[in-house]
């Protein structure tokens, strides 16, 4: 019996001693990480009020005073969430989401040191911002090469989960390239997903590999109760390295557009279009004139490669499209009746492409604004306009009364085709004048004046 035992327990402690001897140590990736990872808190400034439905600039002088003393006192909103330093000189690395539309940001590093923030650019499609702190000869992160990261590999988030500094979490990857729209429709992160522990204020936090190199940026979770359950996204570096690249030299992330409408092919539509096999991403329609339309592809071609990267499911694409320059030539492999072709598409830039100036929630009028599409354009009868996707409280947009929706036709003595048009008259705008605004909701035309503050 005694034999046994003695037995029993060798064998559970070289099970034990083996399967200690296979887990990573990560003590050494964190203590020489961490000091590159900041704490950031952002403040939104707002006043309570009560429902007011008279925009400001339509509030008689007599009585300004009168619905003034309405307003609230103003209330400072503080959230919490986490980055990382990718230069000496001061440039930080996190989620458009934490910072956004912060009135005031704070950048504490793990000595306990403070800074206030710049926000040099942000990217809301990607979900990216870069901030500045005024300091030198700080510690830094290194990315991986894009593309290096396998699924099954074990990965460690560093953050601020609920405000507790600089906590570290494990875990492996799960899957790479997985889609997930936006609330707009918009897919142009094929996020990594972990099964990392990541909860409210790990946002904007690096997740690194074993070599200590960074392969994303946390960004979400999927939870019922608020807390990690086991299913996390990041952003991977691919995507990272290019938005923090055109945000230090522009301010604003430019992207690449095809002008489709796309759709995954199922074992049917495969076996009809002439595929061996459910693959690629369907044309479904077209923007006229678009660079798809203008290279000659047509709606039921199936794209199985593009710029030299495979197409297996359609979502694939607009993550391929999204990091290739305007005016870049490139290859598509297509289908088209059964027969594989090549053509070559001149890519062109997004229509309504962000342009909002950094940390002023939206354009200097407060607005995030687009161009009308072909079929928008048609249903309301307009040669064409700049619809309203976003108003930012207190600020000119607001007190105009302009709603999501609105389709902007004319601002000062100005017509308002596109884009082009808004940005240049935005330019030439005095601050301090009310200028006449038109605009179109739900078919009726309705005039305003708008000031830039």
């Amino acid at each position: 019996m005694v034999t046994r035992a003695v037995i029993a327990f060798c064998m559970v402690f070289s099970c034990a001693v083996a399967t200690h001897a296979q887990l990573p140590d990560f003590t050494v990736l964190i203590e020489k990480n961490s000091a590159a990872v900041v704490k950031i808190t952002a403040v939104e400034t707002s006043s309570s009020r009560r429902r007011e439905t008279i925009p400001q600039n339509r509030i008689p002088d007599a009585l300004k005073e009168l619905f003034n003393q309405r307003r609230g006192p103003e209330r400072k909103a503080r959230s919490m969430g986490s980055g990382f330093i990718i230069s000496s000189d001061g440039y930080i690395l996190t989620n458009n989401h934490v910072v956004g539309t912060a009135k005031e940001i704070s950048v504490r590093l793990n000595d306990r040191r403070e800074y206030e923030a710049e926000v040099i650019g942000l990217d809301p499609r990607s979900d990216l911002a870069l901030l500045k702190i005024n300091e030198t000869k700080l510690p830094v992160v290194h990315f991986s090469e894009p593309d290096k990261l396998k699924v099954g590999e074990w990965v460690v988030a560093i953050g601020s989960p609920f405000g507790l500094d600089y906590s570290a979490s494990t875990g492996i990857v799960s899957a790479i390239g997985r889609s997930i729209p936006t609330a707009r429709g918009e897919d142009y992160v094929p996020f990594i997903q972990t099964d990392v522990a990541i909860n409210p204020g790990n946002s904007g936090g690096p997740l690194f590999n074993l070599d200590g190199e960074v392969v994303g940026i946390n960004s979400q979770i999927y939870t019922r109760s608020g807390g990690s359950i086991g299913l996390s996204f990041a952003i991977p570096v691919s995507v990272a390295l290019e938005v923090v690249t055109q945000l230090k030299e522009k301010g604003h992330v430019d992207r690449g557009w095809l002008g489709v409408y796309i759709q995954d092919v199922d074992k049917n539509l495969a076996q009809s279009l002439g595929l061996k096999k459910p693959q690629g991403a369907l044309l479904a329609q077209l923007e006229p004139d678009g660079p798809a339309d203008k290279a000659g592809l047509k709606a039921g071609d199936v794209v199985i490669r593009f710029n030299n990267q495979a197409v297996v499911e359609a979502s694939d694409l607009p993550h391929i499209v999204g990091l290739i320059g305007a005016s870049e030539e490139v290859e598509a492999t297509i289908i088209r009746r059964g027969k594989k072709r090549t053509v070559s598409v001149t890519i062109g830039a997004r229509p309504g492409e962000d342009r909002t100036a950094a940390n002023t929630g939206g354009d200097i009028l407060g607005l995030e604004v687009g161009d009308l599409d072909e079929d928008a354009l048609e249903q309301s009868r307009l040669p064409g306009g700049i619809v309203v996707l976003k108003v930012y409280p207190e600020s000119s947009a607001a007190d105009a009364g302009l709603q999501v929706g609105d389709v902007l036709v004319q601002l000062g003595y100005q017509t308002l085709n596109d884009m082009n048009d808004y940005d240049a008259i935005l330019e030439e705008l005095p601050a301090g004048t009310p200028v006449a605004l038109r605009f179109f909701r739900r078919g009726r035309s309705i005039f305003r004046t708008i000031e830039v503050n």
